[in-house]
């Protein structure tokens, strides 16, 4: 991180208080703050945004499917999935053999989407 220049920085503590004091009641609460920082952490890994984006479209995948997509082994497409549904992210089903996942929310696919055309602008 560079060293912020003496012209970057404010030379007073706080110079608008109204203002200040108006965003801090908007703020949302801290719970919701940690839900969105649950799921922005889950969306900076290259792999789990291309899960989210291919559930969001797909419904639901099996990891097999999953692992297919990424071109990668089973063993490592599991883990990006088990870590998305540890943040609640996904949710998962067995059948026989196969572990299906598929959002738990499909605001998340919305959310997604939303970010990846405001990029391609």
């Amino acid at each position: 991180m560079t060293k912020p220049k003496p012209d970057d920085i404010c030379q007073v503590r706080c110079f608008n208080t109204d203002l200040v004091a108006q965003v801090c009641e908007e703020l949302p609460k801290d719970e919701i703050l940690e839900d969105a920082h649950i799921l922005f952490s889950a969306l900076a890994d290259k792999s789990r945004l291309k899960i989210l984006y291919a559930l969001s479209t797909a419904q639901e995948l099996c990891v097999c499917d999953v692992a297919s997509m990424l071109g990668v082994k089973v063993a490592a497409a599991s883990h990006h999935l088990r870590k998305l549904r540890d943040l609640k992210i996904l949710k998962y089903r067995n059948d026989g053999k196969l572990a299906y996942y598929s959002l738990k929310d499909e605001r998340i696919g919305d959310i997604l989407n939303c970010v990846l055309r405001q990029i391609a602008i």
